[in-house]
């Protein structure tokens, strides 16, 4: 009952702000104080009890009290910051003006009217004669969530047993001692509090729904209207930034979801950890996506978090982020004689943009990860998820980035090389069964999304065949059911009604055509299966050799054939 009520006196003052229309006093403490207050403990009752139609008409009839809520709130935050936040009532004030801030911010930023008013001045601040040039108040947000980042108590473990009367001072701290997470650059094991991670993961949200303004703007270029709030989070101006972007990608690739190995485990108790790494893999990849640097001269400051990424480069650092990306990506694969005995993580999605991004930033780990072997711990991966995902039109997106990451590795001799390595894995995939290499995956996985997959896949077909071509001087024996899936696809490609479809079809026919020089120049000795199957259907090659290419015949061909797209 007592926690009923408590919902209900939060409730009474959510209908007690939304329903004045006149402006409430920024001074009235013990009104404000009611919104972050012990009533509320967790962030669905703050999404439950402040409604989205209640925001609206707040922001839309008393604009005023709105504007007050988020400077109160604000303000309690950068209070909390100056005193330690050191008491367990202070810490509640702080999660729970996260949450308000959390749930206020998108209906803010989704109003043109509104969006430069994280970039005004707090009212005392304005008023203040010391400072020359007061502080936007979404400096003084992003400020105070930094700081609380690395709060010894609350976010961290405290280094130095202290009573609440000698905690340390949250603005002079060393965050770089408050590293979340051994691993890149900090050989340090922190204890682990699952009560840290909640708050740690609270803090992050936060961040991202300011990282979100951008959604609810008209798109723009990057280079000419930045997000102000990444801009500033990722720049000399954050004192945090280094120690922010090591505890976000330690963090990550320290995770492992199975733990020890006992079954069932995630079923009896909670894992704090989990949506930590979610929030932090999500802020890595918002802030590293943010590139201002390719643009002309401009005063934007350089993207620290990029900076930070690119200049990794011990071997041990490379290694400690491999093993992480490859034990996450792998986890939904692992197999165990017990159904849902292990604990399945699902931001695959994430971290192939995040190992997209690292690649792309730190040509040394790209290297590193080529010519190491778990380069097809990498692959087998990446072609179950585009195997799962080829015929869902919501998963497109997901698709494009496994094949570019794929076209990104293909490039180096060493991934060819690593494709002869005998596949023995028992992954649940829906493709024929075969024995033989992890090249012969590739191939059968590359037909199954080329024939069954959603139509919007047909221009990724460019892509799915150049990592062939490139691989392909390098593939030492191939499967029959591979030989037989490649002779299929040259069959389909070469039939007239298709080449003279699209000016561009041709292409395809060129790919496949040079995949089997290149096997046939280069690795002829260990590839009967391909040249019997060559053989057995040199009727194709006889066609392509015979091709009409007068207009009435390609009239008549495309006439006979009005489908658009390729079905086989």
């Amino acid at each position: 009952m007592g926690n009923a009520d408590t919902k209900l006196n939060f409730r009474k003052a959510v209908v007690q702000l939304t329903s004045k229309t006149q402006p409430i006093d920024a001074s009235n403490d013990s009104f404000w104080d009611q919104f972050w207050s012990e009533n509320v403990t967790n962030v669905q009752d703050v999404f439950t009890l402040v409604p989205a139609a209640e925001i609206r008409a707040l922001r839309e009839e008393a604009p005023s009290n709105l504007a007050t809520l988020c400077y109160k709130a604000v303000e309690k935050l950068v209070k909390a910051v100056d005193s330690s936040c050191r008491t367990q009532h202070e810490q509640q004030t702080v999660l729970n003006c996260v949450r308000l801030l959390t749930r206020v911010l998108p209906y803010i930023f989704e109003d043109p009217e509104w969006r430069g008013f994280f970039w005004s001045s707090l009212p005392d601040q304005s008023q203040s004669e010391d400072k020359e040039e007061s502080l936007p108040l979404a400096h003084s947000l992003l400020n105070a969530i930094c700081d609380l980042l690395f709060c010894p108590d609350f976010t961290v473990a405290a280094n130095k047993k202290s009573g609440p009367d000698k905690a340390e001072d949250l603005q002079a701290i060393d965050s770089c001692e408050y590293i979340w997470e051994s691993g890149v650059g900090f050989a340090n094991s922190p204890p682990h509090y699952p009560a840290h991670d909640t708050a740690r993961t609270e803090l992050l949200k936060l961040l991202l729904t300011c990282f979100s303004e951008t959604m609810y703007q008209p798109p723009v270029d990057l280079h000419t209207a930045p997000n102000k709030w990444i801009q500033y989070l990722t720049s000399a101006e954050n004192r945090h930034a280094l120690p922010m972007f090591t505890s976000l990608l330690n963090t990550v690739c320290a995770y492992d979801p199975v733990g020890l190995g006992v079954p069932y485990n995630h079923l009896l108790f909670s894992d704090s950890t989990e949506p930590l790494v979610d929030a932090a893999l999500q802020i890595l990849i918002v802030t590293l996506d943010h590139d201002t640097s390719l643009g002309e001269e401009s005063a934007t400051p350089d993207n620290l978090f990029i900076n930070y990424l690119s200049r990794v480069h011990r071997d041990e650092d490379f290694s400690f982020v491999l093993r992480g990306f490859t034990r996450l990506l792998n986890n939904p694969l692992v197999q165990t004689y017990l159904p849902n005995s292990t604990k399945k993580v699902q931001f695959h999605q994430e971290l192939l943009v995040f190992f997209w991004k690292m690649c792309d930033y730190n040509k040394k780990f790209l290297y590193y990860v080529l010519k190491s072997s778990d380069v097809l711990e990498v692959l087998v991966p990446i072609l179950y998820h585009l195997n799962d995902s080829r015929a869902d039109q919501s998963r497109v997106g997901l698709m494009h980035i496994g094949v570019f990451i794929l076209l990104l590795l293909s490039g180096e001799r060493n991934f060819g090389v690593r494709l002869n390595k005998p596949y023995t894995a028992t992954i649940p995939m829906d493709i024929p069964v075969f024995t033989g290499t992890h090249a012969d995956l590739l191939i059968t996985v590359f037909h199954k999304i080329i024939t069954t997959g959603h139509q919007r896949l047909q221009p990724l077909f460019d892509c799915l065949l150049t990592i062939l071509v490139n691989v392909s001087p390098y593939l030492k024996t191939l499967s029959m059911v591979a030989s037989t899936k490649l002779l299929h696809l040259l069959e389909a490609f070469s039939t007239p009604w298709f080449l003279f479809s699209s000016q561009t079809n041709h292409h395809l026919v060129f790919f496949l055509l040079e995949i089997f020089n290149n096997i046939i120049q280069y690795q002829f000795d260990g590839n009967s299966n391909l040249v019997y199957t060559i053989i057995r259907k040199r009727q194709v090659f006889h066609g392509l050799a015979s091709l009409p290419c007068d207009y009435g015949t390609i009239t008549k061909s495309l006439t006979k054939r009005t489908r658009k797209h390729l079905t086989l």
